[in-house]
């Protein structure tokens, strides 16, 4: 092997060598990973370091943290790790889907309308290992952590693709139990005598939109419990608990079962939220990548509640 294959080998080494070490948190973890000492490890990191000219980590004798042009690299190094992994396993497999498609949803979103589509697509491309992660917290994909993200609401400026898969309007629900026992509020005002269930994210005051005869407005409502999605909202709501405002298609079902009663409906806003699909575009895009999208797209497109 000449001087300058051997260059480029010894960098892909030690770009997978650096996630390896940045993801295990030590010298020590990533060793028994890499099948190394911990002081081979750090020797690696540091021979890495001294080529760039730059410091990477910070160590101390509890972590290990990244500077700015650690982040730089790491992000850079995952990016060129899953381009390596893509190119070999499209040309092993003649472009065919293949390979781990690691997919972030958000919590309730994902559990009601997202998991129950990945049977179907697991049996239409069996070589894809499906790797699902329910989260509320944004993931970078641009980086790497994640394969395609379904996000709601304005997205952020960045060079990620994003496809439209549906959106969602929001309304307000109680359950019948509650009703008969609280009272059914006639007019948004009513809702200051009742148990009102919000989100603990939105604002440090919960607000409410209306509208009445063309005209917005908020009021701000109180109650005894806030949570961090609607799915739990719309459960306590099915219990009897409380009004909560959610998304609608997290509780479509108990609507139409008529475990929840839409209220105040005269004067819902017509607020909706875009739901899209975002991942890295381009001519390289894995295989695995596009049919994932695409099969959300059909099955998701125009229908969500």
């Amino acid at each position: 092997m000449d001087a300058k294959l051997a260059g480029q080998e010894d960098r892909a080494r030690s770009l997978a060598l650096f996630a390896s070490v940045v993801e295990a948190g030590s010298f020590s973890a990533a060793g028994r990973t890499l099948g190394l000492t911990p002081s081979a490890v750090a020797r690696a990191v540091d021979r890495i370091e001294a080529r760039l000219g730059v410091r990477l980590l910070l160590r101390s004798t509890r972590a290990l943290t990244l500077t700015a042009e650690g982040q730089a690299y790491l992000l850079a190094a995952r990016r060129i790790i899953a381009d390596l992994d893509d190119a070999e396993q499209q040309i092993a497999d003649q472009g065919a889907p293949r390979g781990r498609l690691r997919i972030n949803a958000a919590l309730s979103h994902g559990r009601l309308c997202i998991v129950p589509l990945l049977g179907d697509f697991a049996r239409a491309y069996p070589h894809i290992l499906i790797d699902m992660a329910l989260t509320d917290t944004l993931v970078d994909v641009a980086g790497g952590q994640a394969d395609v993200a379904i996000r709601f609401g304005p997205l952020a400026d960045s060079g990620l693709t994003a496809r439209k898969l549906g959106e969602s309007g929001r309304v307000i629900v109680a359950s019948p139990d509650y009703l008969a026992r609280a009272g059914t509020p006639q007019v948004p005002e009513e809702l200051h005598a009742h148990n009102c269930l919000s989100f603990n994210f939105r604002r440090a005051e919960p607000i409410w939109p209306f509208r009445r005869d063309g005209r917005d407005f908020a009021l701000s409502i109180e109650g005894g419990i806030v949570a961090n999605n609607g799915e739990t909202l719309g459960q306590l709501a099915v219990a009897g608990v409380g009004v909560t405002r959610v998304g609608r298609f997290s509780v479509a079902t108990d609507i139409a079962e008529g475990r929840l009663v839409p209220l105040l409906e005269e004067y819902n806003p017509g607020d909706v939220e875009l739901i899209h699909a975002v991942f890295v575009g381009g001519s390289t895009t894995p295989a695995r990548v596009r049919v994932f999208v695409d099969f959300l797209v059909e099955r998701l497109a125009g229908r969500t509640p």
